[in-house]
Protein backbone atom coordinates (compact mmCIF):
# COMPACT_ATOMS: atom_id res chain seq x y z
CA UNK A 1 0.00 0.00 0.00
CA UNK A 2 1.76 3.23 -0.85
CA UNK A 3 2.41 6.08 1.53
CA UNK A 4 2.41 9.70 -0.05
CA UNK A 5 3.72 12.55 1.86
CA UNK A 6 3.76 16.35 0.85
CA UNK A 7 5.52 19.25 2.51
CA UNK A 8 3.08 22.44 1.29
CA UNK A 9 4.12 26.18 1.18
CA UNK A 10 0.94 27.76 0.99
CA UNK A 11 2.01 31.01 2.15
CA UNK A 12 5.21 30.66 -0.20
CA UNK A 13 8.25 32.16 1.34
CA UNK A 14 5.73 35.06 3.43
CA UNK A 15 6.31 35.24 7.53
CA UNK A 16 5.40 37.33 9.83
CA UNK A 17 8.91 36.90 11.71
CA UNK A 18 12.37 37.61 11.26
CA UNK A 19 14.49 35.16 12.39
CA UNK A 20 17.93 35.71 12.18
CA UNK A 21 18.80 32.05 11.27
CA UNK A 22 16.10 31.15 8.86
CA UNK A 23 17.03 29.03 6.26
CA UNK A 24 14.42 29.34 4.05
CA UNK A 25 14.71 33.23 3.70
CA UNK A 26 17.97 31.92 2.41
CA UNK A 27 16.92 29.14 0.02
CA UNK A 28 14.50 32.00 -1.65
CA UNK A 29 17.33 34.35 -2.30
CA UNK A 30 19.35 31.73 -4.02
CA UNK A 31 16.41 31.34 -7.00
CA UNK A 32 14.85 33.70 -9.58
CA UNK A 33 11.35 34.02 -7.82
CA UNK A 34 11.54 34.52 -3.84
CA UNK A 35 8.01 34.87 -2.89
CA UNK A 36 5.09 32.66 -4.88
CA UNK A 37 2.22 34.46 -3.08
CA UNK A 38 -0.84 32.52 -1.68
CA UNK A 39 -1.83 29.14 -3.31
CA UNK A 40 -4.54 29.44 -5.44
CA UNK A 41 -7.84 27.15 -5.34
CA UNK A 42 -7.07 25.56 -8.68
CA UNK A 43 -3.25 24.88 -7.61
CA UNK A 44 -4.88 23.79 -4.37
CA UNK A 45 -7.30 21.34 -5.71
CA UNK A 46 -4.71 20.03 -8.21
CA UNK A 47 -2.34 18.77 -5.77
CA UNK A 48 -5.44 16.90 -3.83
CA UNK A 49 -6.86 15.65 -6.72
CA UNK A 50 -3.36 13.92 -8.07
CA UNK A 51 -1.85 12.85 -5.07
CA UNK A 52 -5.55 10.85 -4.06
CA UNK A 53 -5.22 9.50 -7.78
CA UNK A 54 -1.51 8.00 -7.14
CA UNK A 55 -2.52 6.94 -3.77
CA UNK A 56 -4.87 4.86 -5.15
CA UNK A 57 -6.66 3.43 -1.55
CA UNK A 58 -3.21 4.21 0.47
CA UNK A 59 -2.07 6.63 2.87
CA UNK A 60 -1.40 10.33 2.51
CA UNK A 61 0.52 13.07 4.79
CA UNK A 62 -0.27 16.41 4.71
CA UNK A 63 1.77 18.39 5.94
CA UNK A 64 2.48 22.69 5.67
CA UNK A 65 5.23 24.75 6.26
CA UNK A 66 6.74 28.28 5.13
CA UNK A 67 7.51 30.75 5.11
CA UNK A 68 4.28 30.88 7.96
CA UNK A 69 1.85 28.39 6.56
CA UNK A 70 -0.88 30.16 8.81
CA UNK A 71 -0.52 33.79 7.04
CA UNK A 72 -2.78 32.16 4.20
CA UNK A 73 -5.57 31.96 6.84
CA UNK A 74 -7.97 29.25 8.31
CA UNK A 75 -10.39 29.37 5.64
CA UNK A 76 -7.89 28.21 3.20
CA UNK A 77 -7.21 24.92 5.80
CA UNK A 78 -11.10 23.96 6.14
CA UNK A 79 -11.64 23.95 2.66
CA UNK A 80 -8.31 21.93 1.74
CA UNK A 81 -9.85 19.19 4.39
CA UNK A 82 -13.52 19.46 2.74
CA UNK A 83 -11.51 19.03 -0.87
CA UNK A 84 -10.31 16.11 0.65
CA UNK A 85 -12.86 14.42 1.61
CA UNK A 86 -15.56 15.09 -0.88
CA UNK A 87 -12.38 13.86 -3.20
CA UNK A 88 -11.18 10.57 -1.33
CA UNK A 89 -13.37 8.28 -3.14
CA UNK A 90 -10.95 5.13 -2.21
CA UNK A 91 -10.73 6.32 1.35
CA UNK A 92 -7.49 6.75 1.25
CA UNK A 93 -6.00 7.44 5.14
CA UNK A 94 -5.52 11.03 5.37
CA UNK A 95 -2.81 12.55 8.27
CA UNK A 96 -1.95 16.29 8.41
CA UNK A 97 0.69 17.95 10.02
CA UNK A 98 1.49 22.00 10.16
CA UNK A 99 4.75 23.55 11.62
CA UNK A 100 4.61 26.89 13.17
CA UNK A 101 5.75 30.26 14.74
CA UNK A 102 2.40 30.03 17.03
CA UNK A 103 2.11 33.99 16.04
CA UNK A 104 -1.60 33.77 15.34
CA UNK A 105 -2.54 30.67 17.29
CA UNK A 106 -5.97 30.87 18.88
CA UNK A 107 -8.74 28.83 20.12
CA UNK A 108 -10.12 28.75 16.61
CA UNK A 109 -6.76 26.98 15.19
CA UNK A 110 -6.45 25.13 18.24
CA UNK A 111 -9.95 23.68 17.77
CA UNK A 112 -9.80 23.45 13.97
CA UNK A 113 -6.38 21.29 14.72
CA UNK A 114 -8.14 18.94 17.50
CA UNK A 115 -11.06 18.22 15.29
CA UNK A 116 -9.30 17.29 12.53
CA UNK A 117 -6.51 15.37 14.07
CA UNK A 118 -3.73 17.72 12.93
CA UNK A 119 -0.32 17.45 14.59
CA UNK A 120 1.25 20.68 15.05
CA UNK A 121 5.40 21.52 15.63
CA UNK A 122 5.37 24.53 17.14
CA UNK A 123 9.07 26.83 17.00
CA UNK A 124 10.04 27.94 20.81
CA UNK A 125 13.78 27.57 21.03
CA UNK A 126 14.31 27.56 24.90
CA UNK A 127 13.44 30.38 27.41
CA UNK A 128 12.52 34.10 26.45
CA UNK A 129 16.13 35.44 26.88
CA UNK A 130 17.25 32.60 24.44
CA UNK A 131 14.48 32.80 22.14
CA UNK A 132 13.75 36.44 22.19
CA UNK A 133 17.46 36.60 21.15
CA UNK A 134 16.56 35.23 17.51
CA UNK A 135 12.87 35.02 16.84
CA UNK A 136 11.99 38.63 16.19
CA UNK A 137 9.23 39.79 14.68
CA UNK A 138 8.86 42.73 11.70
CA UNK A 139 9.27 45.27 14.61
CA UNK A 140 11.99 43.35 16.11
CA UNK A 141 10.35 42.18 19.09
CA UNK A 142 11.21 39.15 20.58
CA UNK A 143 8.26 36.32 20.30
CA UNK A 144 8.42 34.53 23.48
CA UNK A 145 5.04 35.43 24.93
CA UNK A 146 3.55 34.83 21.82
CA UNK A 147 5.06 31.23 21.82
CA UNK A 148 4.41 30.24 24.96
CA UNK A 149 0.64 31.66 24.51
CA UNK A 150 0.62 29.23 21.77
CA UNK A 151 1.20 26.27 23.75
CA UNK A 152 -1.26 27.04 26.29
CA UNK A 153 -4.17 27.04 23.83
CA UNK A 154 -2.96 23.93 22.06
CA UNK A 155 -2.90 22.22 25.84
CA UNK A 156 -6.49 23.87 26.42
CA UNK A 157 -7.65 22.25 23.59
CA UNK A 158 -5.94 19.02 23.91
CA UNK A 159 -4.02 19.09 20.37
CA UNK A 160 -0.52 16.87 20.04
CA UNK A 161 1.94 18.81 19.40
CA UNK A 162 5.84 18.89 19.20
CA UNK A 163 8.63 22.00 19.81
CA UNK A 164 11.25 22.51 17.30
CA UNK A 165 14.44 24.00 18.83
CA UNK A 166 16.72 25.08 16.29
CA UNK A 167 20.65 24.35 18.04
CA UNK A 168 22.50 27.64 17.54
CA UNK A 169 26.01 28.19 19.37
CA UNK A 170 23.99 29.83 22.37
CA UNK A 171 21.63 26.90 22.59
CA UNK A 172 24.70 24.20 22.27
CA UNK A 173 26.40 26.02 24.81
CA UNK A 174 23.00 26.31 27.50
CA UNK A 175 21.42 23.08 26.79
CA UNK A 176 21.11 22.45 30.79
CA UNK A 177 18.95 25.49 31.02
CA UNK A 178 17.24 25.25 27.69
CA UNK A 179 16.13 21.23 28.86
CA UNK A 180 15.80 22.36 32.08
CA UNK A 181 13.08 24.71 30.78
CA UNK A 182 11.46 22.68 28.93
CA UNK A 183 10.65 19.83 31.30
CA UNK A 184 10.11 22.05 33.79
CA UNK A 185 7.03 23.49 31.92
CA UNK A 186 5.92 19.60 30.99
CA UNK A 187 6.83 19.64 27.45
CA UNK A 188 7.58 15.76 26.24
CA UNK A 189 8.32 15.88 22.65
CA UNK A 190 11.38 17.72 20.98
CA UNK A 191 12.99 17.59 18.14
CA UNK A 192 16.80 19.65 17.99
CA UNK A 193 17.65 20.58 14.83
CA UNK A 194 21.17 21.85 14.14
CA UNK A 195 20.65 25.90 12.93
CA UNK A 196 21.71 25.51 8.95
CA UNK A 197 24.68 27.76 7.26
CA UNK A 198 23.83 29.27 4.17
CA UNK A 199 23.81 27.99 0.72
CA UNK A 200 27.10 29.28 0.15
CA UNK A 201 28.57 27.86 3.26
CA UNK A 202 29.48 30.90 5.48
CA UNK A 203 29.97 30.85 8.65
CA UNK A 204 27.67 32.82 10.70
CA UNK A 205 27.28 34.01 14.73
CA UNK A 206 24.54 31.30 14.96
CA UNK A 207 26.70 28.65 13.08
CA UNK A 208 27.49 25.16 15.43
CA UNK A 209 31.05 24.21 15.40
CA UNK A 210 31.65 20.56 15.34
CA UNK A 211 32.99 20.88 19.04
CA UNK A 212 30.05 22.64 20.31
CA UNK A 213 28.01 20.09 18.56
CA UNK A 214 29.91 17.30 20.13
CA UNK A 215 29.20 18.56 23.99
CA UNK A 216 26.03 19.62 23.40
CA UNK A 217 24.71 16.24 22.46
CA UNK A 218 26.54 14.32 25.35
CA UNK A 219 24.98 16.59 27.53
CA UNK A 220 21.77 16.34 26.41
CA UNK A 221 22.03 12.96 26.32
CA UNK A 222 22.75 12.49 29.60
CA UNK A 223 20.33 14.44 30.67
CA UNK A 224 17.58 12.59 28.94
CA UNK A 225 19.00 9.09 30.00
CA UNK A 226 18.74 10.18 33.40
CA UNK A 227 15.34 10.89 33.15
CA UNK A 228 14.13 7.80 30.93
CA UNK A 229 15.85 5.48 33.11
CA UNK A 230 14.16 6.93 36.23
CA UNK A 231 10.66 6.63 34.54
CA UNK A 232 10.57 10.63 32.87
CA UNK A 233 9.81 9.64 29.32
CA UNK A 234 10.70 12.96 26.91
CA UNK A 235 10.68 12.01 23.46
CA UNK A 236 13.69 13.81 21.95
CA UNK A 237 13.41 13.04 17.69
CA UNK A 238 17.32 12.32 17.20
CA UNK A 239 17.56 9.98 19.98
CA UNK A 240 14.23 8.43 19.10
CA UNK A 241 15.48 7.18 15.86
CA UNK A 242 18.65 5.93 16.99
CA UNK A 243 16.49 3.64 19.70
CA UNK A 244 14.72 2.34 16.48
CA UNK A 245 18.01 1.18 15.46
CA UNK A 246 19.26 -0.39 18.28
CA UNK A 247 16.27 -2.10 18.05
CA UNK A 248 16.31 -3.05 14.44
CA UNK A 249 13.85 -0.71 12.72
CA UNK A 250 14.15 1.55 10.19
CA UNK A 251 15.05 5.02 11.36
CA UNK A 252 11.97 7.40 10.18
CA UNK A 253 13.94 10.64 9.91
CA UNK A 254 15.12 11.45 6.49
CA UNK A 255 18.73 12.69 7.22
CA UNK A 256 19.27 8.98 9.19
CA UNK A 257 18.63 7.15 6.59
CA UNK A 258 21.69 6.93 4.54
CA UNK A 259 19.79 8.18 1.44
CA UNK A 260 18.11 11.16 0.01
CA UNK A 261 14.18 10.61 -0.83
CA UNK A 262 11.86 12.70 -2.97
CA UNK A 263 10.18 14.54 -0.40
CA UNK A 264 7.54 16.28 -2.63
CA UNK A 265 8.11 19.90 -1.46
CA UNK A 266 5.08 21.80 -2.63
CA UNK A 267 5.46 25.83 -3.01
CA UNK A 268 2.47 28.06 -3.88
CA UNK A 269 2.89 27.82 -7.59
CA UNK A 270 2.41 23.89 -7.85
CA UNK A 271 6.06 23.67 -8.41
CA UNK A 272 7.36 20.20 -7.09
CA UNK A 273 10.60 19.80 -5.62
CA UNK A 274 12.79 17.58 -3.88
CA UNK A 275 13.87 18.40 -0.40
CA UNK A 276 13.25 21.77 1.91
CA UNK A 277 16.25 22.55 1.84
CA UNK A 278 16.49 22.29 -2.12
CA UNK A 279 13.57 24.41 -3.09
CA UNK A 280 15.62 26.38 -5.76
CA UNK A 281 15.24 26.43 -9.11
CA UNK A 282 18.22 24.23 -10.56
CA UNK A 283 16.54 21.45 -8.97
CA UNK A 284 12.48 22.18 -9.24
CA UNK A 285 11.28 18.48 -10.58
CA UNK A 286 8.18 19.94 -12.39
CA UNK A 287 4.42 21.72 -11.82
CA UNK A 288 1.37 19.94 -10.39
CA UNK A 289 -1.04 21.82 -12.34
CA UNK A 290 0.87 20.54 -15.53
CA UNK A 291 2.30 17.31 -14.53
CA UNK A 292 1.80 14.32 -12.98
CA UNK A 293 3.04 13.05 -9.72
CA UNK A 294 5.05 10.03 -10.86
CA UNK A 295 5.98 11.99 -13.99
CA UNK A 296 8.18 14.50 -11.59
CA UNK A 297 9.24 11.78 -9.24
CA UNK A 298 10.94 9.65 -11.91
CA UNK A 299 12.23 12.93 -14.08
CA UNK A 300 16.28 13.07 -14.68
CA UNK A 301 16.50 15.20 -11.98
CA UNK A 302 14.69 13.71 -9.16
CA UNK A 303 16.72 10.72 -10.03
CA UNK A 304 20.22 12.68 -10.05
CA UNK A 305 19.07 14.27 -6.90
CA UNK A 306 18.52 11.14 -5.13
CA UNK A 307 22.00 9.19 -6.27
CA UNK A 308 24.13 12.06 -5.38
CA UNK A 309 23.19 11.12 -1.98
CA UNK A 310 24.05 7.68 -2.08
CA UNK A 311 27.49 7.94 -2.89
CA UNK A 312 29.59 8.60 0.60
CA UNK A 313 32.85 9.83 0.78
CA UNK A 314 35.66 6.42 1.59
CA UNK A 315 36.34 7.73 5.02
CA UNK A 316 31.98 7.07 5.83
CA UNK A 317 32.57 3.74 4.24
CA UNK A 318 35.04 2.53 7.12
CA UNK A 319 33.70 4.11 9.77
CA UNK A 320 32.93 1.89 12.69
CA UNK A 321 29.67 4.09 13.36
CA UNK A 322 28.61 4.09 9.44
CA UNK A 323 25.47 1.98 10.62
CA UNK A 324 24.18 4.46 12.91
CA UNK A 325 25.37 7.81 10.87
CA UNK A 326 24.69 6.72 7.37
CA UNK A 327 26.35 9.85 6.32
CA UNK A 328 23.67 12.41 7.35
CA UNK A 329 21.99 15.07 5.81
CA UNK A 330 23.23 15.76 2.49
CA UNK A 331 22.54 19.17 3.24
CA UNK A 332 25.51 19.21 6.23
CA UNK A 333 28.30 17.22 4.11
CA UNK A 334 31.09 19.34 3.26
CA UNK A 335 31.19 20.21 -0.49
CA UNK A 336 34.29 19.59 -1.64
CA UNK A 337 36.41 21.49 -4.70
CA UNK A 338 35.84 18.83 -7.18
CA UNK A 339 31.89 19.52 -6.70
CA UNK A 340 31.80 15.86 -4.84
CA UNK A 341 30.54 15.28 -1.07
CA UNK A 342 33.04 14.69 1.38
CA UNK A 343 31.98 13.94 5.26
CA UNK A 344 29.44 15.50 6.69
CA UNK A 345 30.41 18.63 8.65
CA UNK A 346 29.53 17.39 12.12
CA UNK A 347 31.47 14.04 11.55
CA UNK A 348 33.57 14.60 14.35
CA UNK A 349 30.97 14.78 16.45
CA UNK A 350 29.28 12.24 15.79
CA UNK A 351 31.85 9.88 16.05
CA UNK A 352 32.61 10.97 20.12
CA UNK A 353 28.48 11.08 21.03
CA UNK A 354 28.75 7.61 19.64
CA UNK A 355 31.63 6.49 21.38
CA UNK A 356 30.28 8.02 24.22
CA UNK A 357 26.77 6.76 24.27
CA UNK A 358 26.38 3.26 22.00
CA UNK A 359 26.51 1.17 25.55
CA UNK A 360 23.86 3.26 27.34
CA UNK A 361 21.29 3.07 23.95
CA UNK A 362 22.69 -0.41 23.53
CA UNK A 363 21.29 -1.25 27.29
CA UNK A 364 17.88 0.78 26.65
CA UNK A 365 17.38 -1.12 24.02
CA UNK A 366 17.84 -4.66 25.72
CA UNK A 367 15.43 -3.72 28.23
CA UNK A 368 12.36 -2.84 25.60
CA UNK A 369 12.96 -5.68 24.01
CA UNK A 370 12.37 -7.58 27.49
CA UNK A 371 9.11 -5.69 28.25
CA UNK A 372 7.91 -6.45 24.42
CA UNK A 373 8.49 -10.08 25.12
CA UNK A 374 6.75 -10.13 28.45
Amino acid sequence: MKHLSFLIKPSSSKCNLNCKYCFYHDVSDNRMVQDYGFMTEKTTLNIIQKSLIDADGGQITFAFQGGEPTLIGLDYYESFIDSVNQYNLKNSKIDYAIQTNGIVIDENWASFFKKNNVLVGLSLDGPKDIHDLNRLDKKGDGTYKSAIAASKVLDEYDVDYNLLIVVTSLVARKIDKVYNFFKSKGYKYLQFIPCIDPIENEKTKYSLSTEQYKEFLCKLFDKWYNDIVNGNIISIRYFDNIMAMFLGMPPESCDMVGKCSIQNVIEADGSLYPCDFYVLDEVKLGNLNTDTLTSVQESSIAKSFVMESIKLNEKCTSCDWLKLCRGGCKRQRILEDDGSYGVNRFCDAYKSFFEYTHIRFESLARTISKRNIK
